[in-house]
């Protein structure tokens, strides 16, 4: 059996919604079988609200965990506390409570916050976030079974560091290039010494103004050699930085269009962003940063064997004090974790109160309630400035030790050398020579620990990253593809069940048995919420059904390329997204050379060509991002040319003239059933006049099929859909 681990191993959320999975990852690992984030992520079922703490109940029994979730007050926690648990923190976030520790009768809890790290935190500074006003916090103890043990990392985790290492492939030449200008630079630098030496001992002192001379025009043409050597650097160091950041940033772009669309309602655009902040990290960090960290580092070596030579104890006081000095800045760090992380929990409860402010800002004039929220505002900004304050007064301390150690070593070393001199032992030109040397040494010392820190966010990122890498994309090679050419087929549903997250005990699709003939036109009515929309989005391969099949023909739809299946379709979703181009370029999308005759026929179809030709660029206007600049009836109309102009073999429409006025609908509404001729047209409406033409009307009510048929004969069995039709026309 493996063994418990003595601590913690703290794993960072990747994004926003992943501190469930995260804690969960940290007690797994704290068991001996550390799972990576993003299954757990898979298991715990997190949707666009987050993950739940009966998300991370499911995640941890699939793994083989026994669970106990439970509120309790705090003395109660300390009594049954044993092993690390998952609290329920801020009521919005989750994190794992490590140990709890006792000096002095002060009590201290250990805590690992996926979001912010490790820190240590009083007892009335954990009371606050946990209890948050109550008198009582959530939490969830977890206990291995033999199961869990047994387990295995069956995800397909890899470590793509070698993947992104490979981007460096194409610039091997310059990379050598730049290393060979790194080293010439490093000799450069490392002459000026010996140069200053030469200068006071063979110059200056015994007044030879030749080898003065000399000298100084050695130094000129070394410092004209490191000017040049460090714009030759900087200048291949951009090219291949900029190169390197283009081919990381289009290779994660391309992964992203490959993933399955299910994949991004987990998403926020935040996420996406802070990927592609991930990208430019990696890329800074292999390229100015790495280069600039082994540039230090070898003057750093250098330098060190120079001081080294002058003298052993000049060496040791220099090393020792640095390391002195890094221990002291390693020391207040840790100190100011804990105020780091009020400041966190404080900037958090003011990006929030600024949301609600700005958001909220209609009902509070309505309701009278500025007062208090600006009294609310003042007090979080109070906390903040004294949480500032504190971080302010731990920051000197790291500063000015720092400061002050560095300087005694500058002295100590400098006195040392100094005594050497009156001793005869070194020469006055030594002594100004170790007084450049230990001022350049300052500068790697620096750099070499921010690299350290450097690392610590290239590597966050690369697991950001991964985490895309690993996931499967949407097409595979085995996936058969519709044919274009072939009359479209009927589409089967076949007893399909589905509920967007497992734990939910409502489902969304109950029972769903029906047929979509090929060529005909199929309406799909029902209530808001009744399952339409999603539907729809089954035919479309967004989501896999969670039982039952979905046929186009004979082929199931699990085994059809996605792909296909929309080529060959006309889709008008109800949150359809008009992109910040020309007219022409949102209705042709992907071709590179617009059908003028195609592009008139679908803006005549949808009742826009007058409109267009009224503009002064005509279909060449651009219609600002999200269309802003066109009416909700306009945009829509461009969804629905944009449609029309694929010419396709299945046309879904979901909503698709809800915010069309009654003239226009009619109109748009009769130029299409001359274009659904002999397709397979799929229509969502609630206005049902729209949909009392079609062949076949399937009515909806909580995710269950409860009528079908035509028009006349729904109404003639006055049963729900007869209902809806009365309700709508106030008969």
């Amino acid at each position: 059996m493996i063994g418990y681990k003595n601590r913690i191993k703290l794993v960072r959320q990747h994004d926003l919604m992943d501190c469930g999975p995260a804690s969960l990852s940290m007690v797994t690992y704290f068991y001996g079988n550390k799972f990576p984030l993003h299954y757990l992520r898979e298991l715990c079922q997190i949707g666009k609200d987050g993950v739940s703490m009966s998300g991370i109940i499911h995640a941890a029994k699939k793994i083989g965990m026994e669970t106990y979730s439970t509120r309790l007050n705090l003395d109660l926690l300390v009594k049954k506390f044993t092993k690390p648990c998952i609290l329920y923190w801020n009521k919005n976030h989750f994190l794992v409570l490590e140990s709890i520790s006792n000096k002095g009768g002060n009590v201290n809890f250990h805590i690992a916050d996926p979001a912010h790290g490790k820190v240590v935190l009083s007892e009335k500074d954990f009371k606050e976030p946990w209890l948050k006003g109550g008198q009582s916090g959530v939490a969830l103890f977890l206990s291995p079974t033999h199961d869990f043990f047994l387990k295995k990392n069956n995800s397909n985790v890899k470590n793509h560091f070698k993947t992104i290492v490979n981007f460096l492939k194409p610039y091997k030449k310059k990379i050598l290039v730049l290393s060979f200008l790194i080293l010439l630079g490093s000799a450069f630098s490392v002459t000026l010494p010996f140069l200053t030496e030469a200068l006071i001992d063979y110059g200056v002192t015994p007044k030879n103004l030749n080898y003065i001379s000399l000298i100084l025009l050695a130094q000129l043409f070394v410092f004209i050699g490191i000017m040049t050597i460090n714009i030759l650097r900087n200048w291949f160091t951009l090219i291949i930085g900029t190169k390197l950041s283009v081919d990381i940033v289009y290779s994660y772009l391309d992964k992203v269009l490959k993933l399955p669309l299910s994949f991004f309602d987990t998403k926020n655009s935040g996420d996406f962003n802070q990927r592609i902040q991930d990208n430019i990290k990696v890329e800074r960090f292999l390229t100015s940063d790495s280069i600039l960290t082994v540039f230090s580092a070898l003057l750093l070596l250098v330098y060190s064997g120079i001081l080294f030579h002058y003298g052993t104890s000049l060496f040791l006081t220099y090393i020792g004090l640095t390391l002195v000095s890094v221990y002291w800045s390693y020391y207040w760090l840790k100190k100011r974790e804990v105020i780091d992380y009020k400041i966190f929990l404080a900037r958090s409860e003011n990006q929030e109160a600024i949301y609600e402010f700005y958001n909220g800002i209609r009902e509070m004039k309505l309701n009278q309630y500025e007062s208090y929220k600006k009294n609310q505002w003042v007090e979080l900004q109070n906390n903040l400035l004294q949480a500032n304050i504190k971080s302010l007064k731990i920051e000197q301390f790291q500063s000015i030790g720092f400061t002050f150690f560095n300087q005694l070593k500058n002295i100590l070393v400098t006195f040392l050398a100094a005594n050497y001199v009156v001793k005869d032992i070194m020469t006055l030109g030594a002594l100004l020579s170790v007084s450049y040397i230990i001022g350049q040494m300052n500068s790697p010392v620096h750099q070499l620990l921010s690299f350290f820190r450097s690392q610590q966010d290239a590597f966050l990122s690369f697991n950001r990253l991964s985490e895309v890498y690993t996931q499967e994309n949407e097409e595979k090679e085995s996936d058969k593809k519709l044919d274009p050419e072939k009359t479209p087929v009927d589409i089967k549903i076949q007893n399909v069940n589905f509920k967007y997250n497992v734990l939910s005990h409502k489902y969304i699709l109950q029972d769903i048995d029906l047929t979509i003939p090929r060529g005909k036109i199929t309406a799909i009515v029902g209530h808001s919420g009744s399952g339409k929309t999603t539907l729809m989005k089954l035919l479309l391969k967004f989501f896999p059904p969670l039982s039952g099949k979905i046929f186009y023909g004979l082929d199931e739809i699990n085994g059809l390329s996605s792909q296909s299946i929309r080529e060959n379709s006309g889709i008008v979703m109800q949150d359809g997204y008009i992109f910040n181009d020309t007219i022409e370029r949102n209705i042709a999308l992907k071709d590179k050379i617009v059908d003028k005759e195609k592009l008139e026929k679908a803006l005549g179809a949808v009742n826009l060509l007058g409109f267009v030709n009224s503009l002064a660029l005509k279909e060449h206007t651009k219609i600002g991002s999200g269309g802003n600049d066109l009416s909700g009836g306009q945009k829509q109309r461009i969804l629905i040319a944009r449609a029309i102009y694929k010419n396709p073999k299945y046309i879904f429409l979901d909503e698709a003239t809800s915010a069309l006025d009654a003239t226009n609908e009619k109109e748009v509404h009769n130029n299409l059933q001359k274009l659904f001729k002999d397709k397979t047209v799929v229509i969502i409406a609630h206005r049902l006049s729209t949909v009392q033409n079609a062949d076949q009307i399937i009515v909806l009510s909580e995710g269950k099929m409860v009528e079908q048929g035509t028009h006349t004969e729904l109404i003639d069995k006055k049963e729900f859909y007869y209902t809806l039709v009365k309700d709508q026309l106030n008969i």
